[in-house]
Formats: structure tokens, C-alpha cells, sequence
């Protein structure tokens, strides 16, 4: 990559960080200008439209970054749990909170932006979560843990309220800042490290004891028949 490239690349991503720094500091995306922006950015408006058509098109990409960013994390909290579920619960719950400590921006601006106020942004959340459950969905069915399962209808069910929980989980997390005063937070966290413990232990434990109705099974069948 050229020098030109790599400083074009680096005031694109100054832009769009500006927007999620400004949008998790209480703003809504829909109220925040391409001046305030550009301003935050240390850059003249006419600068923004070297990279973006519109505001439209930065949100975008800013729901794109965000979605990639929880994949990631989303992905190591379940490889640690479905893989080593006895062991690795606590553990891999611990590292799934410090990375919402590390940067809590991300799950701020999907969570507050999904019910926001631009309609373009809501529907590309909503099909990126719809992604995120599929994922999910995928890496469950090769897992032992849930084989049990049988229907592929289960596992998107399972995977849904997984995700659900998971962003639940955030903002209940950084919402402890919001909050607690600072000599609190410590307690409050390992409060919600516990409850969110017992959460899984009771979700998975449920699962080992599933049992889906005959019924159901042969109205699969019939529906995969025709």
C-alpha cells in the first residue's frame, strides 16, 4: 500500500471512529451532523465526501465494522463453551467481559442503533444479527453438546436467544459504569459474572435434557417430503 493509500485508509477510519465515539457518548446516530464528524475526525467537511456519498453510506459501514467485531468475540466465547463446557464457562465468560470492558463502543452503537431512529440502519442490524444467529446455528450443529438436537429449527431457536443473551450481557456490563460508583463496580461485577454463570449452566443443562415431541419430528419430515 502506497503512503497516499494507507493516509486515505487511515482518514476514512478516523471518520468512522468519530461517528462511534460520538454516537456512544449519548448521541443518536440519526442527530449527529457530517460536521460535527469531520470536526471530531480533525478534518474539513469536504474531506468526508473522499469517502462516503452520504451519512447514510458511513453508517453503513459502520454497522459492518461493528457486526465483524462482535463475530469475534461472539466466536471465542462460544468455541471456549461448546468445546469445554465444565471447564472453560467461567473462563471464557471472564474474557468475554473484559473485551466489552476493553471496547464497549461496539455493542453501545448496535444495541442503541437497533432501535434508533434511522430505519437504514435498523434493517442492516437486524440482517446482521440474523447473521450472527446463523453463524451460531452452524457451529452448534457440529457441536457434541447439543446433538440431542434434532431439528434444525431448535438450533436457530437456541442460537437466537444465545445472541439475545449475549447483547443483553453488554450493555448489562457497561451499564455497571454507568451506574455504580467506582468503589461498587468491583462487587457488581462479580455479581454479574455470577449471574451470568448460572445463566449458562441452566440453558445448557437444559439442552442435555431436551426432548422434542414425536410429533414435532414427523411434521419436519413431512414438510423436508413434499
Amino acid at each position: 500500500m502506497s503512503k497516499r493509500d494507507e493516509r486515505k485508509q487511515q482518514s476514512r477510519q478516523a471518520l468512522l471512529d468519530a461517528a462511534l465515539i460520538l454516537n456512544t457518548s449519548g448521541r443518536a446516530f440519526s442527530s449527529i451532523s457530517l460536521r460535527e464528524i469531520t470536526r471530531h475526525a480533525g478534518l474539513v467537511p469536504a474531506a468526508f465526501y473522499r469517502h462516503f456519498a452520504d451519512m447514510e453510506q458511513l453508517g453503513l459501514e459502520l454497522v459492518d465494522q461493528v457486526a465483524l467485531h462482535l463475530k469475534g468475540v461472539l466466536h471465542q466465547l462460544g468455541q471456549a463453551y461448546l468445546y469445554q463446557p465444565n471447564a472453560k464457562t467461567k473462563v471464557s465468560l471472564a474474557i468475554f467481559f473484559q473485551a466489552i470492558e476493553h471496547y464497549p463502543e461496539p455493542w453501545i452503537f448496535l444495541v442503541s442503533e437497533r432501535w434508533g431512529g434511522s430505519a437504514v440502519l435498523r434493517q442492516a442490524i437486524d440482517r446482521e444479527i440474523q447473521f450472527l444467529i446463523d453463524d451460531l446455528a452452524n457451529g452448534l450443529a457440529r457441536a457434541e453438546i447439543v446433538q440431542q438436537m434434532q431439528l434444525s429449527q431448535d438450533l436457530r431457536i437456541l442460537s437466537q436467544m444465545l445472541i439475545h443473551l449475549a447483547l443483553e450481557w453488554a450493555m448489562g456490563w457497561i451499564e455497571i459504569r454507568r451506574r455504580c460508583e467506582a468503589s461498587q463496580q468491583a462487587q457488581q461485577r462479580e455479581q454479574f459474572k455470577s449471574q451470568a454463570f448460572i445463566q449458562m449452566q441452566l440453558l445448557f443443562r437444559g439442552i442435555l435434557n431436551w426432548e422434542r415431541a414425536p410429533e414435532a419430528l414427523v411434521a419436519q419430515t413431512s414438510e423436508a417430503e413434499k
